[in-house]
């Protein structure tokens, strides 16, 4: 097959029993009946989701989707766990929009503006380093994130590559076939039409990056915190103003 010399039985068995003597102290276990254990016992269980929303298999933007589901119910499903234990769900966004690959992107960016956020967020696929598609935030599709997982809660990151823009766009509503829409269409071919609407708000210079408080951000990017917050209607619990442990500021503790 392409061209590759045949491969021998006998030399994958042996590769495979290397790894086996190594992996056997680490013997399969019932995860669920762990989880289960650590939460009659009123310990913290952190469950973290891989993937955007809008690649879920069956709720995404179909067929530009993965094979499984992304939505933050799956916490559920993959670990074993009933829905009525989950008392938090975290919605984790960037300050503006990005996407990897084909599929409709109603707020993409393929301007100077765009490269800047790709740069300045360094916005590259961790394993191929495909540069990712950049575009300003989009609230119509955050609102749906946020009701098809019953988000709560907000982390906003990456809001440090915004500085340096003079103006900053939020998508607040959508335009499809001359009406005005703030619901997001669930048809690909519907989102490939929609124009997004904008909500112009002053950006700021400073270099925010060493910021420890909130309140000591520029009045500007309070104001971009503050009016997402609004239009989302659930609370920004955290900020992030760089990468690092020490750049993510606490609007208040995530867990009590």
């Amino acid at each position: 097959m392409y061209n590759q010399p045949a491969v021998k039985i006998d030399d994958v068995l042996a590769a495979a029993q290397k790894y086996a003597e190594k992996l056997a102290p680490f013997r399969c276990r019932d995860t669920s009946l762990i989880v289960h254990k650590a939460l009659k016992n009123n310990k913290k269980v952190l469950f973290e989701g891989a993937q955007g929303t809008l690649l879920d298999l069956l709720h995404g933007t179909y067929p530009f989707v993965t094979s499984s589901s992304t939505l933050a119910g799956s916490a559920c499903v993959g670990t074993g766990v009933g829905p009525t234990v989950m008392d938090k769900v975290i919605g984790i966004t960037k300050a503006y929009t990005t996407r990897v690959g084909s599929g409709p992107f109603p707020t993409e960016l393929n301007d100077e503006v765009g490269e800047t956020l790709r740069a300045t967020g360094k916005e590259f696929g961790a394993t191929t380093g495909r540069p990712r598609r950049c575009g300003w935030l989009d609230l119509v599709a955050l609102r749906y994130a946020f009701r098809i997982n019953g988000i709560n809660s907000i982390s906003l990151m990456k809001l440090d590559v915004l500085s340096g823009l003079k103006e900053i766009k939020i998508c607040t509503a959508y335009e499809l076939d001359g009406q005005t829409i703030k619901d997001y269409p669930v048809s690909p071919g519907d989102l490939e039409r929609a124009k997004p609407i904008y909500e112009t708000v002053n950006g700021w210079s400073e270099d925010i990056t060493n910021v420890k408080n909130v309140k000591d951000l520029p009045r500007n990017a309070q104001d971009y915190i503050q009016f997402i917050g609004s239009e989302l209607a659930t609370p920004i619990d955290v900020v992030s103003v760089g990468p690092g442990r020490e750049q993510t500021l606490w609007l208040k503790p995530l867990f009590t």
